[in-house]
């Protein structure tokens, strides 16, 4: 089981090959991407950031909740934070487990509370040159909406950090 905010890409069949094991039936990848609309707004890109250390401590205890829910310690769960792009994997969730019913119900549990308790916002860019943040809290869009209070420990990614 493991949980991290990652500034890389992230690498799906990596996630996937650290849960697969000879003792599971499934595995369920679930993998959220930037898409190119929302709520009706042609959408550019878009910036994530988080309180890092407390939304690892959150994701973990997500995946130890699911696990002890579903009866698989077989879960990994990524966020990325910095500059993407349209399609672009934002959140990566593998669970593996004996019978897929089980593994489906795991992940969707783990995207469904992390968008709930997870402090990670997204700076969403327009195509009209507008940027608006969306993100834990504000109860506005899939995960809410506001900009995150300037003194918190805040995770940018820099050019350097993305590899860009």
């Amino acid at each position: 089981m493991r949980a991290a905010v990652v500034v890389a890409k992230i690498d799906a069949a990596r996630l996937a090959a650290e849960v697969a094991g000879h003792h599971n039936g499934a595995i369920v990848l679930f993998i959220g991407t930037v898409r190119d609309v929302n709520d009706g707004r042609p959408v550019t890109g878009m910036e994530y950031t988080a309180y890092r250390s407390m939304a690892e401590r959150e994701m973990a205890d997500i995946a130890r909740e699911a696990a002890e829910r579903f009866g698989t310690d077989d879960i990994v769960v990524e966020h990325r934070v910095g500059v993407l792009e349209l399609g672009d994997a934002s959140v990566a969730i593998a669970v593996a487990h004996p019978h897929r019913g089980s593994a489906y119900d795991a992940s969707r549990y783990v995207i469904e509370q992390l968008k709930a308790r997870v402090p990670i916002w997204k700076l969403e860019h327009y195509a009209d040159g507008t940027r608006e943040w969306v993100g834990a809290g504000s109860g506005k869009g899939e995960g809410g909406s506001g900009d995150p209070d300037s003194d918190l420990e805040s995770t940018h990614a820099s050019t350097s950090e993305r590899g860009a």
